[in-house]
């Protein structure tokens, strides 16, 4: 009678996410000039986003005021300033939320080459593939769509979260949580867009094979979201969790990631 392999644990599997995003730091180790080049596309998109931003904060006050005026014109000027704070505040939350997802969506289509060779670097170092290697000027229009529909995803959740982040208190506990909880799922389907596509896998099918694994998707994406909110750190995280994106989409094919 054969033993039966007992299923992983949410737990472990999610600890398993972690891992290979670590493993994909480590390929800066292994593959320097590689993942250097990664580089570039992430500093563009992250000097584009970074002047939307300050843009922003420039003008948060009069925005803040502006929407507080439809409808606190007539409160005391202490709840008026209240209500300005909140909605300044649930603003700058989830723009910085929604920063996250943009900046990887925008850096993957700007570099869409510079990723596709990293993740195809990877995966024939660890070995034979079963699937056709399609080429990346094949894949692009492809991954490109995939990162604006996801975009177009983060959009209409970012108004539930902007709203939660509106209620004293809780909002500006509870709506970060949420962000990188729904933040560290969308980057887990963005980052694995390139190696699922390079097998023909696309994004409807691959954000099903990931619900399989949604514990280690989150344990993956998470770290990704919550890196990307560090000034800076995000231009060094993007090429590394492609790699780790390779890697994750060869575990859940169940093929070696050793």
């Amino acid at each position: 009678m054969s033993a039966v392999t007992p299923r992983p644990t949410a737990g472990s599997e999610f600890l398993w996410g972690l891992r290979l995003l670590g493993r994909g730091f480590g390929m800066y180790a292994k593959y320097p000039g590689l993942l250097l080049l990664g580089l570039i596309p992430a500093v563009i998109a992250f000097f584009v986003l970074l002047a939307a931003f300050v843009t922003l904060v420039v003008f948060i006050g009069d925005i803040g005021e502006w929407i507080a005026g439809s409808f606190a014109g007539s409160w005391s000027e202490d709840a008026r300033k209240a209500a300005e704070f909140l909605i300044e505040a649930a603003i700058l939350i989830g723009s910085l939320w929604l920063s996250v997802i943009l900046y990887t969506a925008l850096t993957l289509i700007i570099g869409d080459p510079f990723y596709e060779k990293i993740s195809e670097h990877i995966e024939h170092r660890l070995g034979a593939v079963d699937h056709p290697d399609l080429p990346w000027h094949k894949t692009l229009p492809r991954n490109a769509a995939d990162s604006i529909r996801v975009i177009g995803t983060q959009l209409l959740l970012a108004i539930p979260v902007l709203l939660i982040g509106l209620v004293p208190f809780v909002g500006q506990v509870l709506a970060p949580i949420l962000g990188l909880l729904i933040g560290g799922w969308l980057l887990s389907v963005d980052l694995t867009g390139i190696p699922f596509n390079r097998r023909g896998v696309f994004l409807k099918e691959r954000r099903r094979v990931l619900r399989q694994h949604r514990a280690l998707a989150l344990g993956f994406g998470i770290p990704v979201a919550a890196l990307a909110l560090v000034p800076f750190a995000n231009i060094v995280v993007v090429p590394a969790a492609i790699a780790g994106g390779t890697l994750l989409t060869r575990r859940v094919h169940g093929q070696t990631i050793d």
